[in-house]
C-alpha cells in the first residue's frame, strides 16, 4: 500500500501535470527552491492567486544510496511530466523533493486532490520501485495558510516559510545579541521601576474594583500565541466587542478620529472611552500600562523592540500581506511605529513601518529606537 499523507491541503484548477515539453528546466538546489518559495508568497499577496506547495519524501528504511536514488528519480520524473510554469527543486538536499504549483484558481479542493494523487501515483509508479514507492510520503501546503487553528500552539504551516525559520549563520548570531540586550534591559527596567510598579498597582485597586493586571492572549512571531500584561486601565466586565469593532474598521481604513483637544490632528484609536477609569487615562497617556510587558520580554515572548503584538481577532480582518509583521520578530513593547507614528498613521503604513523595520533590522537599530522611546513617551503624540 502507498502511504499517502496529506496535510493543509487546498483547492486547485486544471491537471498540475499536463504534458509538455521542458526546455532547459532543472532540479533547483535547496537554497534556490526555498528562495523560490520566499518569491511566490509575496507574489500571491499582490496577486492573491493561490499556490500549492507539495513535499515528497522516501522514507527512512532505505539505504542512504538507494534513497537518495529515489529521491533523484522522482525529481527528475515530475519535473519532466510538470507544467512548465511549475517549480520542482529540493526542499531539504537529498532528503525532501518539492514542487509548486502556481497560477491557481481555487474550485472543488477534493476532485483536484484527487486527480493530482492519481496523477501523481502513475509518474512514479514508472519511476520507481515497488518497495521505493511503498516508501512515499506526500503532503500538500497551502499559501495562504488558514490561520485560524484555535488559540493555542502555531496556527501558521512552517513549510511555507523554510526562509524565516532557518536563519543564517550571521543572523543567528546577531539575535543572541538581541536577546541578551531583551535580558539585561528588562531586568534592568523591573528592578528599577519596581517601587512604581508597586505604587501604580495600589492606585488601580484604590480606584476601581478589578485585577490589578490585564491578561490579553495575542499573537506573536510565527503566529504563536502568549498571554500579554498590562496595567488594567478600563473597568471590569466592560464590552470588548467594542475594540474589536473598531479594529475591524481601522484595518480596513474606514476609521478616522479626532483628537480630543481638537487640535486637528487625525488619530487612528478609540477616544473619549468612557470604559477607561481616570487612573486608566494617566497610565495610557503616559505608556505606564506596559510596564508589565518587561515581564513578558523577560520570558522570551516579547523583545523590547519590535512590531505591536497582534489581538487574534485582528487575524481574521488581516490581508494576507499584513501577516508579515508578525512572521520576523518578536512583538515589542516600542518599535518604530511607536517613535515615528504612533496613533497618527493608519494601519497600512503601521505595517509598513513593522515591514521595514524587519529589513533594516540589526542591533544598532534597536538601540536608537530604545533611545527615542523616552522622548516619545514624554511627549505622548499620538496616546490616547
Amino acid at each position: 500500500m502507498t502511504s499517502l499523507r496529506i496535510s493543509n491541503t487546498s483547492n486547485l484548477d486544471g491537471s498540475p501535470f499536463a504534458s509538455i515539453s521542458p526546455a532547459e528546466r532543472e532540479v533547483l538546489n535547496e537554497k534556490t527552491f526555498r528562495h523560490m518559495i520566499a518569491i511566490e508568497r509575496k507574489r500571491t499577496e499582490r496577486s492573491r492567486e493561490p499556490f500549492l506547495l507539495m513535499l515528497l519524501e522516501a522514507g527512512n528504511h532505505q539505504g542512504s544510496n538507494e534513497n537518495g536514488t529515489s529521491l533523484d528519480n522522482m525529481a527528475a520524473a515530475l519535473l519532466s511530466s510538470g507544467r512548465d510554469t511549475d517549480v520542482v527543486g529540493w526542499y531539504k538536499d537529498q532528503t525532501t523533493v518539492g514542487v509548486m504549483f502556481t497560477g491557481l484558481v481555487v474550485t472543488d479542493k477534493n476532485m483536484i486532490l484527487s486527480t493530482i494523487l492519481s496523477r501523481v501515483k502513475t509518474v512514479l509508479q514508472e519511476e520507481l520501485k515497488f518497495d521505493q514507492f511503498n516508501q512515499v510520503s506526500i503532503s500538500f501546503h497551502f499559501f495562504p495558510d488558514d490561520w485560524d487553528r484555535g488559540d493555542s500552539g502555531r496556527p501558521i504551516d512552517p513549510a511555507l516559510y523554510p526562509d524565516l525559520l532557518i536563519s543564517g549563520r550571521r543572523r543567528r548570531a546577531l539575535l543572541v545579541v538581541k536577546r541578551m540586550i531583551d535580558i539585561v534591559g528588562s531586568a534592568l527596567a523591573l528592578t528599577l521601576c519596581m517601587p512604581l510598579l508597586y505604587a501604580i498597582g495600589i492606585a488601580i485597586k484604590l480606584t476601581s474594583n478589578g485585577p490589578v493586571l490585564f491578561r490579553q492572549r495575542r499573537v506573536g512571531q510565527f503566529g504563536e500565541r502568549f498571554t500579554m500584561l498590562k496595567f488594567r486601565s478600563m473597568y471590569s466586565n466592560n464590552d470588548r466587542d467594542v475594540h474589536k469593532a473598531y479594529v475591524t474598521k481601522l484595518i480596513a481604513s474606514e476609521t478616522k478620529h479626532p483628537v480630543p483637544s481638537g487640535g486637528g490632528e487625525v488619530v487612528y484609536k478609540i477616544t473619549n472611552d468612557s470604559r477607561i477609569t481616570r487612573v486608566g487615562k494617566f497610565l495610557r497617556r503616559t505608556s505606564l500600562d506596559e510596564l508589565p510587558q518587561f515581564l513578558n520580554v523577560l520570558l522570551g515572548d516579547m523583545s523590547l523592540v519590535g512590531p505591536r503584538p497582534a489581538v487574534r481577532y485582528e487575524l481574521a480582518a488581516y490581508q494576507t500581506w499584513h501577516r508579515r509583521r508578525v512572521l520576523e520578530f518578536k512583538p515589542g513593547i516600542t518599535g518604530l511605529w511607536q517613535v515615528a507614528g504612533r496613533s497618527r498613521v493608519k494601519f497600512d503604513e503601521m505595517v509598513r513601518m513593522d515591514l521595514r523595520y524587519a529589513r533594516q533590522w540589526s542591533p544598532w537599530l534597536d538601540i536608537k529606537i530604545l533611545l527615542r522611546t523616552p522622548l516619545a513617551v514624554i511627549r505622548g503624540t499620538g496616546a490616547c
